[in-house]
């Protein structure tokens, strides 16, 4: 089924008063996978639920391609949803597991198998090998896996992911996170995927909503966010910023534009001493405490690369710099 969009149109949501949705209103692509990154308690889960169905808003509506679903239950707003603890049954197989939902709509057996071993096969668990394992039986990423396959089994217009990857290892959640482009590319679902973890909303977003304190503070697509922060907060949340005040400015320069000893062309330089060095592969993490504060720069690693104790000069070009409201 192809994906709907979804609109958000001034939602608030209050818990004993307290305001934690403050006229959020946005819009979901249709067939575009949305992240919706935030630290804790910005709000981010809140919005997942209230799309969901799962909760209701004080004020607002939610519009599944132009239809107002506010209200209605989430077995009836087609969604299908991966909860960050995954809530699969364990007294149920992988099967029974990914069938559940079809059961539940009254889909013919026939069908029901069919479609169970086509999900199985989308997420890359081969079904005669896992359809009649238990739960318990899985690895972390195998489980991850069923909770995906259960979701997207009833072809859902919408899939809302909450902090899915979470508990995973680092490699294990990057080779999900590509398998997760590769399923929406075959599924075409809106997939509006919540996180805190910069990293993976870089990885998958074709959209990013940034949220703090019950609103958006921004959104848009992914490399216009990073390259033209609307402010600091931004600016350091999404991405590493070096962040520079005064003269009555605040100036955000990303450290993989910032050059070590650098030659002519660059429209601002600072002297300091190289204080701490990381090893990043390709990369090398330089921290250089300057007059300014210490500035971080990201540089390719090679023989001449500074150590700590090393006086050296940073500097940028005023095109790679840009000013924003504090």
């Amino acid at each position: 089924m192809p994906g709907a969009e979804v609109r958000v149109e001034g939602v608030w949501k209050r818990f004993q008063a307290r305001p934690v949705l403050r006229g959020v209103s946005t819009v979901f692509p249709r067939g575009r996978i949305t992240v919706i990154l935030g630290p804790s308690g910005s709000g981010k889960t809140t919005l997942l639920r209230i799309i969901a169905g799962l909760e209701e808003p004080d004020e607002g509506r939610i519009l599944f391609d132009g239809r107002d679903v506010t209200g209605v239950p989430p077995e009836k707003r087609g969604i299908g949803f991966v909860f960050q603890d995954l809530a699969l049954f364990p007294h149920l197989n992988v099967f029974e597991n990914v069938a559940f939902g079809l059961r539940v709509r009254g889909v013919p057996e026939a069908e029901v198998r069919e479609r169970v071993r086509w999900a199985l096969d989308l997420v890359g668990l081969p079904p005669r090998e896992f359809e009649g394992r238990r739960v318990d039986q899985l690895s972390g990423g195998q489980r991850q896996r069923v909770a995906l396959a259960r979701a997207l089994v009833i072809d859902p217009p919408v899939l809302l992911l909450d902090e899915p990857f979470a508990h995973l290892d680092y490699k294990l959640k990057k080779r999900l996170l590509r398998e997760l482009r590769r399923i929406h590319r075959e599924s075409q679902a809106t997939i509006v995927y919540v996180t805190h973890d910069q990293e993976e909303a870089m990885e998958v977003a074709d959209k990013i909503v940034i949220m703090n304190d019950g609103v958006i503070v921004q959104e848009g697509d992914p490399d216009e966010v990073y390259d033209r922060p609307a402010n600091s907060f931004v600016a350091s949340f999404y991405g590493e910023a070096n962040i520079l005040r005064g003269d009555g400015k605040t100036i955000v320069v990303r450290p993989e534009r910032v050059h070590i000893n650098p030659h002519d062309g660059e429209d601002y330089k600072l002297e300091g001493v190289v204080v701490d060095r990381v090893n990043l592969g390709p990369l090398v993490r330089i921290e250089v405490e300057t007059e300014k504060g210490v500035i971080v720069a990201l540089v390719p690693r090679n023989g001449s690369t500074p150590r700590p104790g090393d006086r050296v000069v940073v500097g940028w070009r005023s095109s790679e710099a840009w000013v924003v409201p504090w």
